[in-house]
């Protein structure tokens, strides 16, 4: 559940005005997750991209730790994502604020020119070596959560989609039986989040999850 820019107590509010001047109007993101709040903040110095989370008692919880690591990965992806300003940790919340971008939703139909730019990224992102801040011995404990976002079938069908992702390296040149055991792994976390997670974009997402595990399983 999102909360409201003024559920947030009055030393964070304080806090990140400290950083941005005085905040005029507060527009909330339309979607999205990972994050409490997440609202573009119109300032007397101009625009910023604010992404929040509140901490549980004792412990970060799920959603500061996601922004912990987003903070920390900002640098290395600079050419593809926008810049991390600064991070406010005052009252109990992490506050996160990024450059202001203006920019839509891309269309992952069939056909659309923005699925070339998207390879293009994906390019880019997979010509950078690894930071030495991604412990390459927590990939087993990533599964710990379902993992969350955009997912590539708008409109595409598994093969389809596995078409268009043969093009990158990291697919093509991946033992095909760890692709089926990625996708089963996959699907199953999204089913076990719906146990408890009924909204309509999770039973998409798990719904095309599944459709692509029994793709790899039967083919």
């Amino acid at each position: 559940m999102r909360s409201d820019w003024d559920d947030l107590p009055s030393e964070v509010r304080d806090a990140i005005e400290a950083r941005t001047g005085a905040v005029r109007r507060v527009e909330a993101a339309p979607a999205g997750n990972h994050a409490n709040i997440a609202s573009t903040l119109h300032t007397v110095d101009g625009r910023v991209f604010v992404k929040a989370a509140r901490k549980e008692p004792g412990r970060d919880g799920s959603e500061v730790k996601s922004l912990r690591w987003e903070a920390a990965i900002n640098r290395h992806v600079a050419e593809h994502a926008p810049r991390l300003h600064w991070t406010v940790e005052a009252g109990g919340w992490l506050v996160l604020g990024f450059e202001h971008v203006r920019a839509r939703h891309a269309d992952y139909r069939p056909g659309s020119s923005d699925l070339e730019t998207l390879a293009e990224v994906i390019d880019g992102l997979q010509a950078m070596p690894c930071p030495d801040l991604l412990d390459r011995r927590r990939v087993d404990r990533r599964w710990g959560d379902p993992p969350a976002g955009e997912t590539l079938k708008a409109g595409h069908g598994p093969a389809q989609a596995e078409g268009w992702a043969a093009r990158f390296p990291s697919w093509a040149g991946t033992d095909p039986a760890h692709l089926d055991a990625y996708a089963c792994a996959f699907a199953e976390r999204w089913r076990a989040n719906t146990e408890t997670n009924r909204a309509p974009w999770a039973l998409e997402h798990a719904a095309a999850a599944g459709r692509w595990a029994d793709h790899r399983l039967t083919k």
